[in-house]
């Protein structure tokens, strides 16, 4: 087995122990403990309740209510009601009851009560003496609001009103600090109104030390509502987390099911942080959004994994669709406003909930995918802590029992993030691994052209080498060659004499030089060049006469000057200093360098007997040397007059255009 599914198979494990756990707990959670572990303990068992029933109309349900309001505020000994509207006074009106009290919610109820209200009395009984601190603490309470009595003397008086909490009663536990009982004991009543064929629900009642009794109303109280708060809190910031990346990611519908799905599940735990409306239109649709948001949490959900799915149904995901808008919309308060339908949509949302949960885990059993298989595991538990709150809603089972839904919403949340973790890791990873066969490819497409490069420059260095060859030996040919030819077949035909062949082997070893110094390197240095030729020639000028001024300036480097353009450059100067010897009769020469900006100047200067440049603006000569100056991009001028010496002048441009 791999590592990555190795990894997945150890955290879906871990992820399923988590939420056995949580499940556990939840169970054991929403079963009533006993507070105490001492043998005898007085809040050990709930409190024997005895009951007794009274009918009551509207106005007089007004009468009790405004009653124990004036009660509250004016304070007194006594509650001053009718005898109707007080606990029965006669024995028989009391019968022993087996708590806890409940009738069952029908599918469809009418909302509002046709046969009027009965008052429902719980009397209790407390023992006389002792000195401990008692309270009294019921758990669950699904009835109007609640009071209770305390007989004292020959009256009744009150000891709670809950109608301030009357929104909220279903949800938060009843506690209450009980008086000191007298030497003779305290008898008390509670007072719970209920309409008549509707359901009601009261749960075991507890009599016993305050401070045991205080950490089991605590407990409840933070299991109750305080985790569903904080399971709320949690929902908010995924919320903003997934709606911010939907914002920047408009085309991962993955996320906006998400935040669709934490935002329908923050409408659903509406009640457990915000008060239900005080007017009875507003209430209306605030148990509607509470009630008809759980569909759409389902339905989300279920979307939200099948995307992870590679099998989707898209007509049963339509038809899911269809069905949870459809009791959403027939359950709406707009014209079945007398209609309790509380059951029967919560019965239909388990239908949708059930068959799409089946499809889910279908797939993730057949395309065996470990966040497939994680989340539909998640599902099927939400489902079954769905149906379990069914019960406990409409009043078919555990009475006592909290709501566990809101556990299903830790299980479902832990197993959607892990998933998404899993699908960014997953993303992560392949790009790591299409990253790093890009590396490989590109190194070895690199290692190709490097190759391609290495023999790119060898075949070049092979030409350059070809080239100045060919240069060369084209250059001994016409220069040396020639001479060499020419020089033979006049000794040959015996016209050539001793002096003359001399001085043109004389000629012919200056020219094989000069190819021999342009191809040293000279590092683009036209006055190292310079100084090469002068070693070379002069012991030549100094034969024939000629003294050499040496007026050469440092220059700067020319970056083009390669052996083909020192050769032009050598032959130019030694041309001219050849004219100078054989036809100028000069008895001075004089070598001149200067550096203008852009440009360098090389010029050879003599004091010989001139020439008119009209005569020989057309010899041969003077073509070839304007010819090399324009192969190096630069400029040839000669001045001369008869009587007045010659000056050449060479000017080099210091930076060569390509093209030149």
């Amino acid at each position: 087995m791999s590592k990555p599914r190795k990894a997945g198979v150890a955290a879906l494990r871990a992820l399923l122990c988590c939420g056995l756990l949580l499940l556990a707990l939840a169970a054991g959670l929403s079963a009533e403990p006993s507070p105490g572990s001492r043998a005898g303990n007085a809040a050990e068992d709930a409190a024997p309740v005895e009951l007794a029933t009274s009918p009551c109309t509207q106005a007089q349900l007004d009468a009790w209510w405004a009653a124990l309001r004036r009660q509250t505020v004016a304070g007194g000994d006594h509650l001053a009601l009718p005898a109707e509207l007080l606990p029965p006074a006669a024995s028989a009106a009391w019968q022993p009851l087996a708590m806890p009290d409940v009738r069952a919610r029908p599918g469809a109820a009418v909302a509002t009560p046709e046969g009027g209200y009965e008052m429902r009395w719980y009397r209790l009984h407390v023992p006389p003496g002792g000195n401990e601190a008692l309270a009294l603490y019921l758990p669950r309470l699904d009835t109007l609001p609640a009071a209770v009595l305390a007989r004292s003397g020959s009256g009744w008086r009150l000891l709670l009103d809950n109608q301030p909490a009357e929104r909220e009663q279903w949800l938060h536990p009843l506690w209450l600090t009980l008086p000191a009982s007298a030497e003779t004991g305290l008898e008390l009543v509670v007072a719970l109104p209920v309409a008549v064929g509707r359901h009601f629900s009261v749960s075991r009642i507890w009599i016993g030390p305050r401070d045991e009794l205080e950490m089991r109303w605590l407990w409840r109280t933070r299991v109750q509502v305080g985790l569903p708060q904080a399971v709320s809190l949690l929902l908010a910031v995924l919320f903003v987390f997934a709606l911010s990346l939907w914002a920047r990611r408009p085309g991962e519908g993955l996320y906006g099911l998400f935040a669709v799905a934490a935002a329908a599940w923050l409408v659903r735990n509406l009640h457990y942080y915000v008060s239900p409306p005080a007017s009875a239109w507003a209430q209306d649709w605030f148990w509607w959004a509470t009630n008809a948001s759980m569909a759409w949490v389902m339905l989300t959900a279920q979307l939200f994994a099948l995307r992870f799915a590679s099998l989707r149904a898209r007509w049963l995901e339509q038809v899911l669709f269809i069905s949870v808008l459809i009791v959403s919309v027939f359950s709406m308060p707009l014209w079945l406003r007398q209609v309790d339908m509380v059951v029967l949509q919560h019965a239909a949302t388990a239908i949708v909930a059930t068959v799409g949960t089946a499809w889910l885990g279908w797939l993730a059993w057949r395309e065996r995918r470990t966040e497939l298989r994680l989340m539909a595991l998640a599902m099927i538990a939400a489902v079954m802590l769905g149906f379990h709150d069914l019960a406990v809603l409409a009043g078919w089972a555990w009475p006592e029992h909290v709501f566990l839904l809101p556990f299903a919403t830790l299980i479902v949340t832990l197993s959607f993030l892990w998933a998404i973790q899993r699908r960014y890791v997953g993303t992560v990873e392949q790009f790591q691994a299409a990253n790093s066969q890009l590396q490989e490819d590109l190194e070895e497409q690199v290692s190709v052209l490097q190759a391609q490069n290495a023999q790119l420059r060898e075949a070049e260095r092979q030409q350059a080498l070809l080239l100045e060859r060919q240069r060369i030996m084209a250059d001994m040919h016409d220069g040396l060659g020639s001479s060499l030819l020419s020089a033979l077949v006049a000794m040959e035909q015996g016209s050539m004499s001793h002096e003359q062949c001399v001085e043109v082997l004389r000629e012919c070893v200056d020219d094989l030089r000069l190819v021999i110094d342009s191809l040293e390197p000279v590092g683009h240095d036209l006055v190292s060049l310079l100084a090469t030729m002068r070693y070379r020639l002069g012991k030549r000028l100094q034969s024939g006469g000629l003294q050499l001024e040496w007026d050469v300036q440092d220059l700067p480097p020319l970056p083009w000057l390669e052996p083909p353009d020192a050769l032009h450059v050598l032959r130019l100067m030694q041309e001219a200093l050849n004219n100078v010897l054989k036809h100028a009769q000069a008895s001075r020469v004089r070598m001149v360098t200067r550096h203008h900006g852009s440009h360098v100047e090389i010029r050879v200067e003599d004091d010989g007997a001139g020439f008119d440049l009209q005569n020989i603006r057309h010899g041969r000569g003077l073509k070839s040397q304007l010819k090399r100056a324009q192969r190096l991009g630069g400029k040839l001028r000669i001045d001369s007059a008869p009587g007045m010496g010659t000056r050449l002048s060479l000017r080099l441009p210091v930076e060569r255009k390509a093209e030149a």
